[in-house]
């Protein structure tokens, strides 16, 4: 059976984690594995109508507890569907965000809401990827080019430039933390150079 891999990338609003989750993925496929490529909120049926809930509409729509709830109630049903049975049969999972990315945002809207997310995580979920991706992004740049998408998904960004700033700090800071699993990209580079790099991170775990 082919090695089963959990891969995230994050990173804040703009940095290019959907361009590069999206080449990693093809390019795993010309080389032969089973790649399921997916994205948090989402991932499921269930989780996406969820991610609904909490990427659209005004930015004070919920507080950041309620955030909490909402998001490990998307990420439990995208485990159960999408991610658990993908890695029982030897697949490689390429995910645009998962839990590192509640633990930043909501740790940037409320300090000291850490703790939540982790019991949270730890009771619910109870899995992390065996490697992230953290592309690192100047915020000023990633901001503009994440409003510039004009998605309608814009709650997050329209929070402004100075909560990405806070952001981008609380990624560094995991990075820190998780030396082991997160891996820092320099995201202000040709899509072309970084995937290059990414890919050969990635080739290095499947080893």
């Amino acid at each position: 059976m082919a090695p089963a891999l959990f891969i995230t990338f994050e990173g804040i609003d703009g940095a290019g984690k959907s361009t590069q989750a999206r080449r990693l993925a093809e390019a795993l496929r010309r080389e032969g594995h089973e790649v399921v490529e997916t994205r948090e909120p989402g991932g499921s049926p269930g989780a996406e109508e969820i991610r609904r809930l909490l990427v659209e509409g005004a930015p004070a729509r919920w507080s950041p507890e309620t955030e909490i709830l909402l998001f490990t109630a998307a990420r439990r049903d995208h485990l159960e569907k999408t991610i658990a049975p993908a890695l029982a049969r030897g697949a490689v999972v390429v995910c645009d965000r998962f839990a590192d990315s509640t633990r930043v945002y909501q740790g940037a809207r409320r300090p000291g809401l850490r703790p939540l997310v982790d019991e949270l995580h730890a009771r619910v979920i109870g899995r992390e990827p065996d490697l992230t991706i953290l592309i690192d992004m100047d915020p000023e740049t990633a901001f503009h080019r994440g409003l510039a998408r004009n998605t309608g998904e814009n709650r997050f960004e329209e929070m402004g430039l100075a909560f990405q700033r806070r952001l981008r700090e609380g990624f560094l800071a995991l990075a820190r933390e998780w030396p082991e699993r997160i891996v820092v990209v320099d995201g202000a580079r040709a899509p072309e150079e970084l995937e290059r790099e990414i890919l050969a991170i990635v080739h290095e775990r499947l080893q």
